[in-house]
């Protein structure tokens, strides 16, 4: 059962002053404005976030956007804590060639050159630490979802021929991974959707 405590819009005390100027994190108090299973998220975390998706994602953050986007990045946090507390169970490492291999291979399929993005991390007053967190959860979560359910998965010359009539230029080979992974996000969905049910998760 999802355990959500006041529960509330998503509007907390520095929400004001995001208003008024969404790059000046460094006046934000690191005071603590949701608490997932006992893991603190700050208001530092979540600007640090906010700004990091709307460097990655070329999204000028505005007086018409910055409520949905202060939304999305708060659920996008939470999701990560109880992610993180499955990540741990089962013990998910990923070594560091692993990470600068995923990190590489993110950039490249974003079309942003590694240097400049750096630069623009350092301009933005974004802690490189976020955007490395960002990426280490999302490949430990993947790796965790493969370990779990891969085994489970399995697929038909109908599905392979399916996804090659409708993009023929696709090998075999690649139509049967997108039907593996079709599989594997459909369980990595129903899985953080059971996790986020058993959370606790209280706004302050």
């Amino acid at each position: 059962m999802f355990k959500a405590i006041h529960k509330q819009l998503i509007i907390f005390a520095f929400f004001s002053l995001l208003s008024s100027n969404l790059m000046a994190e460094n006046n934000v108090d690191h005071k603590i404005a949701v608490l997932v299973n006992e893991e603190v998220i700050t208001s530092y975390d979540i600007i640090q976030r906010l700004k990091l998706t709307s460097l990655i994602q070329g999204i000028n953050i505005n007086n018409q956007n910055n409520q949905l986007l202060l939304n999305n990045t708060v659920d996008e946090l939470i999701q990560e804590k109880v992610k993180i507390e499955k990540i741990n169970e089962y013990k998910i490492k990923v070594e560091d060639n692993e990470y600068l291999e995923y990190e590489t291979n993110f950039l490249r399929r974003k079309n942003i050159e590694q240097s400049q993005f750096f630069l623009l991390l350092e301009k933005n007053n974004i802690n490189y630490v976020e955007f490395k967190n960002l990426l280490l959860i999302d490949l430990s979560w993947g790796k965790l979802i493969s370990g779990l359910f891969y085994r489970l998965t399995s697929v038909t010359d109908l599905e392979i021929n399916e996804i090659i009539s409708k993009n023929p230029s696709i090998s075999s080979a690649q139509a049967e991974n997108l039907v593996i992974q079709r599989q594997l996000d459909l369980q990595s969905s129903k899985l953080l959707r059971d996790i986020m049910n058993e959370a606790t998760i209280e706004y302050r």
